[in-house]
């Protein structure tokens, strides 16, 4: 019985909290500025076809690496090769790796239309055995926000 009350109380203070947060916002209108909005071509319409043919692209040669059979404690790095094939400068905002033992070092320059750039995978395999499959997540400002390297590697224990 106590358990029901509980849930009872806990569902009415959520309402009433709802409810009073409405009458707040009653009659308030233009909430933001919208000139302090900063332009982001992905809009609810769409992006208008002049801007989408101006972004930057990044092409990847490869976006898979298998390092092989490694030791563990070894830390071994593999360059994945891009161009920006868009017609604007690339910039990479993050490069994320899907765990602490996987590090990616990343231009901070823009990459001009037409050039080459290298994102850097480190990955060490200390404290790791076995079969490994590692991710890094790339975000940029192409129309395709975010990027995915893969790298695998098999690691063999450390001798005791």
């Amino acid at each position: 019985m106590k358990f029901n009350s509980f849930i009872l109380l806990a569902a009415l203070l959520v309402s009433t909290a709802a409810c009073n947060q409405e009458e707040d916002l009653k009659g308030k209108k233009n909430l933001i500025d919208p000139s302090t909005i900063v332009h982001n071509p992905r809009t609810i319409n769409g992006i208008p076809p002049d801007e989408l043919a101006k972004m930057p692209v990044m092409t990847f040669k490869d976006t898979t690496h298998n390092f092989g059979t490694i030791k563990e404690g070894e830390r071994v790095t593999y360059e994945f090769a891009f161009t920006n094939t868009g017609k604007s400068p690339l910039l990479i905002q993050s490069a994320e790796g899907s765990c602490g033992c996987t590090v990616a070092d990343y231009p901070r320059e823009p990459v001009a239309p037409g050039k080459d750039g290298v994102m850097k995978v480190i990955f060490s395999s200390a404290g790791k055995q076995g079969h490994q499959e590692k991710e890094v997540a790339i975000s940029a400002n192409t129309l395709r926000s975010i990027y995915h390297l893969y790298i695998q590697a098999e690691v063999t224990p450390e001798a005791k």
